[in-house]
């Protein structure tokens, strides 16, 4: 049964270009040292469960100018997303997943169904040993590459995005990864915060600067069609 832990009524961040509402799912399978919704992933019990009526009425509160929802987590695709969104797209509302692309069988009903307009697959570390640092856990790397597959074939906007970590990823890690998603339409970069990072070592670490983080954008920009970088001081474009 899907349960809905935390809501963001009305988040401009979350999808770009789209005003949302974003869902957060309790629980995860991975442990990414530097996750920042460690409660939700370590403390799922903590959170009161928010009613899927609720949200649908909140929706409709705001159907003026809300676009849709952003489902993000913890894991979404630990859980059967295609009852609820199929009422939300019976409402008229667009739909984003957030995934760390461990079920590309959920992924590929999702879409095949077309429930979903948009999706961001986490990319964590080049498909090698170092995913499982990133992770936190042991991965199926056939897993994640199926899911790059799927998304990469739909019909559907997709983005891939990476959290830069400075202990975990070096600048020529990104060139190999964005190897693997050759020629995507969308990768981002994301700035690594350590204040909330699940693992309390890396609250001591600093991020990469901007200038740092700009030379492995245009690394990556060899490679896919186009590069965000988000979390510095203004997000930039390639």
């Amino acid at each position: 049964m899907l349960k809905i832990a935390g809501v963001i009524e009305t988040s401009f961040l979350d999808w770009d270009g789209k005003i949302v509402t974003t869902l957060f799912v309790p629980r995860c399978n991975f442990r990414c040292p530097f996750c920042q919704n460690s409660d939700l992933v370590l403390h799922p019990e903590k959170f009161d469960l928010i009613p899927e009526q609720k949200i649908q009425d909140l929706l409709l509160k705001h159907e003026d100018f809300i676009d849709g929802i952003c489902m993000t987590g913890g894991e979404p695709t630990l859980y059967d997303l295609s009852n609820f969104f199929s009422k939300i797209k019976e409402m008229g509302f667009l739909i984003k997943l957030d995934t760390n692309g461990t079920d590309p069988k959920s992924i590929k009903k999702l879409i095949d169904a077309n429930l979903v307009d948009y999706i961001a697959m986490d990319l964590k570390a080049p498909l090698n040993e170092k995913y499982e640092k990133a992770a936190g856990v042991k991965v199926n790397l056939e897993d994640i590459k199926e899911s790059i597959d799927i998304i990469m074939r739909s019909n559907i906007g997709y983005e891939f995005r990476t959290t830069v970590v400075p202990t975990i990823l070096k600048k020529e890690d990104i060139y190999e990864m964005t190897s693997a998603i050759k020629n995507a339409e969308k990768y981002a970069l994301q700035q690594f915060e350590p204040k909330n990072a699940l693992d309390p070592a890396l609250r001591k670490i600093s991020p990469y600067t901007g200038e740092e983080i700009l030379e492995m954008a245009q690394l990556a920009k060899k490679n896919v069609n186009k590069v965000v970088i988000r979390g510095i001081a203004q997000t930039q474009t390639l």
